[in-house]
């Protein structure tokens, strides 16, 4: 079954499985809800300028001593830095976690994450199989110590199918950021380069630089202007913005990274919808009455 198939199937399954509960039911004190952070009602400047973009290219190539991110353009699809005014909305404030995930998998029967080895190997990614191991779960559940690292090995259509059981659980509605308000979100009113300020700091993220070279518990390290956590490194993360049919737009960067211009709230690219990698999780927003 080809790894398309597969995940519209799964898909699938999950979306029959939240529509036959009969009653919204709410979540017991011991499952894990997602905490979510309020980004208020006001301007911001989304996407870079030249000035940002060179700096993205120039500690690049200290890092790797060469121009790759520059001779492919790596970043100059970034959207112009422009102000635009979002209304207030939610958003959990961290990733997703394995735990968080684990109840939406125990409640539904849904595929766990993981990947066979002939899917993983028709990506075509630099990361062998081996890699994918760590963070494939065994018995509907995570490797033990990986409890609060967030989730991944998960498709665009899995994160959208656990919104649709979150949704069904809590009564309420949930569903993914768009490139927007992820970005808001992440980096604040003041475009600034990072979540804290201009100057790329290895101390303050989960990236190759400085990092254990894997995910990490969320909250290991600062929150960003809003309060959330992990939106420069730790994962990529999934946004229900599609770039083309077929691909979305994933934002933040990630533990495999270095330099870290990839790491800045600003840069973007796609993704495949039904790609599982080891370096893309995903945050949820929660729709509230002000966002209708």
């Amino acid at each position: 079954m080809s790894g398309r198939r597969f995940c519209r199937t799964a898909v699938g399954l999950a979306t029959m499985m939240v529509l036959s509960l009969q009653t919204s039911t709410v979540f017991a004190a011991d499952d894990s809800k997602p905490d979510v952070t309020v980004v208020p009602a006001e301007w911001f400047w989304q996407g870079s300028d030249a000035i940002e973009r060179d700096y993205a290219y120039r500690i690049d190539e200290q890092i790797y001593g060469q121009g790759v991110a520059h001779r492919n353009r790596w970043y100059d699809s970034e959207i112009a830095k422009w102000r635009i005014y979002l209304p207030e909305f939610e958003i959990s404030t961290t990733p997703v976690t394995n735990r968080q995930y684990a109840a939406f998998i125990k409640d539904t029967g849904y595929p766990e994450p993981g990947v066979t080895r002939e899917i993983w190997n028709s990506y075509g990614l630099v990361h062998g199989f081996e890699a994918t191991r760590p963070f494939a779960w065994k018995n509907g559940a995570p490797q033990s110590g990986r409890e609060d690292h967030p989730v991944v090995l998960v498709s665009w259509q899995d994160a959208v199918a656990y919104c649709q059981w979150l949704s069904q659980k809590t009564g309420e509605t949930w569903r993914l950021p768009n490139e927007a308000e992820w970005e808001k979100a992440v980096r604040g009113p003041d475009g600034t380069f990072y979540p804290w300020g201009n100057i790329y700091d290895p101390t303050l993220l989960n990236s190759a630089d400085r990092g254990k070279f894997d995910t990490m518990p969320v909250k290991s390290f600062p929150a960003g202007p809003y309060g959330l956590f992990d939106g420069a490194g730790q994962v990529f993360e999934w946004t229900i913005t599609r770039q083309q049919p077929g691909a979305r737009i994933v934002k933040g960067g990630s533990w495999d990274d270095r330099g870290c211009g990839v790491c800045r709230p600003a840069a973007r690219h796609s993704r495949p919808e039904h790609l599982r990698h080891i370096l893309i999780g995903f945050r949820v927003l929660h729709v509230t009455s002000k966002d209708r």
